[in-house]
């Protein structure tokens, strides 16, 4: 294992449909120990992904804190990087919380110039990521 992966945080997202019950979380790595936890609600993968990223760099800024982030979601992480969602994801009741939450986490990219290393959770080589809910 790199020292990069000593101390940093994990997060993913997971879902059952598309789109479906819809979690995220974040673990720390050294700990393992889950430092937050959102959902469910209705929602797609990709957007729990990127919340799930979002939600650690918020955090992260919040307690005044810094370290890699680390996601397996390569849509979550362009997301982040263009500070937009390309969600298709229609809005009704039963997604109106989600995208309320992405709309708010765009909002926060924008005016937030808090940045962290967002990394590629490297699968093959370390395993699932620690955040994962373990669904497949």
């Amino acid at each position: 294992m790199n020292y990069e992966l000593t101390n940093c945080l994990c997060v993913d997202g997971a879902c059952s449909g598309n789109p479906g019950p819809m979690e995220y979380r974040g673990v720390h790595l050294p700990s393992r120990k889950e430092i937050f936890r959102v959902g469910p609600m209705t929602g797609t993968n990709n957007i729990g992904e990127f919340l799930a990223i979002v939600h650690g760099m918020a955090l992260m800024k919040q307690k005044g804190i810094s370290m890699p982030i680390y996601s397996d979601s390569v849509s979550g992480m362009a997301w982040v990087r263009n500070k937009k969602a390309r969600t298709t994801l229609a809005r009704h009741p039963e997604t109106a919380q989600v995208l309320d939450l992405v709309a708010r986490a765009e909002k926060w990219l924008r005016e937030n110039d808090f940045r962290v290393p967002i990394l590629k959770w490297n699968t093959e080589q370390w395993g699932e990521i620690p955040a994962d809910f373990g669904r497949k």
